[in-house]
């Protein structure tokens, strides 16, 4: 390999480390619930205790508490839409599909009609 194809070698290989590394710093998230459909989403902080905080300072109801933490997943909140006072569900999975699927699932096991996904986020890559 001639200089030039080591050094360019070189600086694609640094090229990807720092945009995968830049990836991972910023990897944490969580979802906060309340009562009657109050969420709070936070997503892509470097800090977990920190995504915590924003997403109870986001849930714009009372009795708001963390439910999922995120780092690199996915999270979904379902609540019965004829009642956004009863049924809900609410998961964490890698993926967003199994998340929503998940939520759906546990809000109808609680005693929903009709639930539908209120809030989802993904966190860095999720």
């Amino acid at each position: 390999m001639s200089t030039f194809g080591r050094v360019f070698a070189r600086m694609a290989l640094a090229g990807a480390l720092v945009v995968s590394a830049a990836g991972l710093v910023h990897a944490a998230g969580a979802l906060a619930i309340g009562r009657c459909g109050a969420y709070g989403l936070a997503y892509d902080y470097a800090r977990a205790d920190a995504a915590r905080t924003e997403a109870i300072r986001k849930c714009a109801g009372k009795g708001c508490k963390v439910v999922a933490s995120m780092k690199q997943n996915c999270a979904a909140f379902a609540v019965d839409m004829r009642n956004a006072c009863g049924s809900y569900g609410f998961a964490a999975a890698s993926r967003l599909g199994p998340a929503q699927n998940t939520a759906l699932r546990q809000c109808y096991r609680n005693g929903g009609r009709e639930c539908v996904i209120r809030a989802f986020v993904c966190d860095a890559r999720g």
